[in-house]
């Protein structure tokens, strides 16, 4: 038992609310049950309930015992002393507050039906996975299909929190933020906050700048990574340092020091060396890219912008110095998606949130083409019986992963609170 279902009951009054009596044997009649808002303090505020007929308003605490009250020290805090209800599932001791009037105290455990008692012990019966495994198929399409808008949109949400973090670095600079979130997408989960480390140490202004020389720009990404620190006989890799060494002198950049990349693990079309060229030449291609797909809903324009290469040294190449057979390594369909998914959804639902803006319906439409992704979670949920046909379904499902099933929020979720409902 937890004390968030004994909450779940008392919000949603699933007990037999007719014939409540307080644990001395007095009437109690549930006028409004409060507002849950899951804050420090009471659990539910501004409550109204009458006792024998005397009505009274105020707040009511929940515990799985009334000693938990004295566990958690609510007699010391001011703020417990409009409770006028105690809800608990066992009585084992009387509560008092500080002028020595004993606070009424509801036991809950009478006036739950086994119905509601089994559901609840089933849902969170220990399973191989997650708690309602076996039960996913049964949850109607309706309520499956708001409830992943919800999640959704929920994970746009925390995936804006950087961008508008990096907004503040930046001094509002929605391209430099671009740029930023871009290189963490180019480094995947790997070398991703060390790409982004290399974007945040060199301002955008130089990348401007030095975007029609592609080796410039190439000289500065694999300089900052710390892949020129060595020597070579390579004539690319000699040129590259040069115009390194030239562009820190030119700008008076100071060196940074940033963790090494790492190859290791990595297929080779995903080196960094790799990926670190397809930036580059990304930025060498594409002027004001920003304002090109901050408003962009058509999946051909950005399939279109991002069809890039790495230059021609790293067609038959993967690391300086190791020639390797010839292939032109450009971005692949799959991970222009990712970038959609990661970097350019979010931006786009931050940059219409800060100018009031609301296109939810564009951004589900836009994923509703994009094929999932491919992972260890979305594999499981399919051999449950969800399948994401598309990227919006994948995307709330790791969000219902992550953010409920993880932290074993089945009360806050949709799903549990179906499951819950069975009779």
């Amino acid at each position: 038992m937890k004390e968030d279902f004994l909450h779940y009951l008392w919000k949603f009054k699933k007990f037999d609310a007719l014939n409540l009596k307080t644990f001395n044997g007095e009437e109690i009649t549930i006028i409004n049950s409060g507002q849950y808002l899951e804050l420090a303090g009471p659990d539910f505020f501004n409550a109204q309930i009458t006792i024998d007929n005397q009505k009274w308003a105020g707040n009511v605490e929940i515990h799985l015992k009334s000693s938990d009250w004295y566990v958690h020290h609510h007699e010391r805090d001011e703020g417990y002393e409009n409770v006028i209800l105690h809800v608990v599932w066992e009585h084992d001791t009387e509560i008092f507050r500080k002028n020595n009037t004993e606070i009424p105290v509801l036991e809950l455990n009478k006036y739950v039906d086994a119905e509601t008692l089994h559901n609840y012990q089933s849902l969170l019966t220990p399973k191989s996975w997650i708690f309602c495994e076996k039960q996913l198929v049964e949850i109607p399409q309706f309520t499956l299909k708001n409830w992943q808008e919800r999640l959704f949109f929920e994970r746009l949400e925390r995936k804006s929190k950087p961008v508008f973090d990096l907004l503040e670095q930046t001094n509002q600079n929605w391209e430099a933020v671009l740029f930023c979130l871009l290189a963490k997408n180019f480094g995947l989960n790997t070398n991703g906050e060390i790409f982004l480390k290399i974007a945040q140490s060199i301002p955008f202004s130089i990348i401007r700048k030095e975007s029609f020389e592609v080796e410039n720009l190439e000289a500065l990404l694999f300089g900052t990574a710390g892949l020129l620190d060595t020597e070579k006989e390579d004539v690319y890799f000699k040129d590259l340092k040069f115009r390194y060494f030239y562009l820190l002198h030119k700008y008076q950049l100071e060196r940074k020091i940033i963790e090494p990349v790492q190859f290791f693990k990595h297929r080779p079309d995903n080196f960094p060396t790799i990926r670190l060229s397809q930036l580059a030449n990304l930025y060498h291609s594409q002027q004001n890219l920003f304002s090109k797909i901050s408003s962009c809903n058509s999946h051909e324009v950005i399939y279109e912008t991002f069809n890039v290469s790495a230059s021609n040294y790293w067609q038959n190449h993967y690391q300086f110095d190791k020639e390797s057979p010839k292939k032109k390594k450009l971005l692949s369909k799959s991970f222009i998606d990712l970038i959609l998914i990661n970097t350019i959804i979010p931006l786009q639902f931050a940059y219409a949130k800060s100018q009031g803006k609301e296109i939810s319906e564009d951004l589900i439409q836009l994923l509703d083409e994009v094929a999932p992704e491919k992972n260890a979670i979305l594999d499981k949920f399919s051999s449950f019986g969800i399948k994401s046909k598309n990227a919006f379904e994948s995307q709330s499902l790791l969000q219902l992963k992550n953010e409920y099933c993880n932290k074993s929020s089945c009360l806050e979720c949709a799903i549990g609170m179906e499951l819950l409902k069975k009779n």
